[in-house]
């Protein structure tokens, strides 16, 4: 299972909190966030990630269907 994991850069602010909990998907560049990956294995710390993005600025798909961030 493959899912595609994407940062908007004109909503990110730049806080690190995905960095902070998968360095190997997302990476500070500057003032805001980027994906080092674009496709991910499923992962649970990826949602939590977007989850916990203050701008809401990643959003996680699952074969077009968006699964992160939760309600």
């Amino acid at each position: 299972m493959s899912w595609h994991v994407e940062v908007d850069e004109h909503t990110c602010i730049g806080s690190g909190m995905c960095a902070a909990l998968m360095p190997e998907v997302f990476v500070l560049d500057g003032a805001v966030a980027q994906t080092v990956v674009s496709e991910v294995d499923g992962d649970e710390t990826v949602l939590d990630a977007a989850d916990s993005c203050p701008a809401m600025a990643i959003t996680v798909t699952d074969g077009g269907r968006e699964i992160g961030p939760r309600p």
